[in-house]
């Protein structure tokens, strides 16, 4: 019989490719993030892949939580600036339970590993945890520069088109026929 480090190794590939893909659903441009393999059109896709094939070696390996930050901060750092809940940047992670089981229910060599995985389950919640703490940081710091981007008034130049548009619209709204002789030439 099997043990179950060798039973996810050689379930690897099955295992990660509907990791990614559940994982890439939760994203509103899904089906570009599975299709394009090209690191720079699709860095998104690249990026949470990498982190996802790491993360998985680090847990079938035994690694040790600290292992575990890189390839975190990898795929959470994505998410932490985008539109998802803290719930929401982590549970793909916890979805790896419930692949492997999918994939070792599907296996009858596998079967009966399924008792054994509650060691490998804690070690999933342990890098979900890690996986909160980074969104929080990420999220933390995003705010602060959102802030000195305020006081310093930089968000001028980051939130608007440009500045002669700022300027235009400025005239626009000080000329009572909504324009001026500048702004028509």
């Amino acid at each position: 019989m099997q043990s179950l480090n060798e039973a996810l190794k050689r379930n690897e590939e099955k295992i990660l490719a509907l990791w990614t893909e559940r994982t890439l659903d939760t994203y509103e441009s899904s089906s570009f993030f599975k299709k394009s393999q090209d690191r720079f059109a699709n860095p998104v896709g690249m990026n949470i892949r990498e982190g996802l094939t790491e993360l998985f070696r680090l847990l079938v390996e035994g690694a040790g939580a600290e292992q575990f930050a890189g390839p975190l901060d990898q795929i959470i750092r994505i998410r932490a600036v985008q539109n998802f809940t803290p719930s929401q940047a982590v549970a793909p992670l916890l979805d790896m339970k419930s692949v492997v089981r999918q994939i070792f229910s599907a296996d009858k060599d596998c079967r009966a590993l399924l008792p054994e995985l509650i060691p490998f389950d804690a070690e999933v919640d342990r890098a979900v945890l890690q996986a909160f703490d980074i969104y929080m940081e990420c999220r933390e710091r995003l705010h602060k520069a959102r802030i000195r981007e305020l006081k310093s008034g930089s968000y001028i130049l980051t939130d608007s088109a440009c500045a002669s548009a700022l300027i235009r619209e400025n005239l626009r709204e000080l000329s009572p026929q909504g324009g001026c002789t500048a702004d028509k030439a």
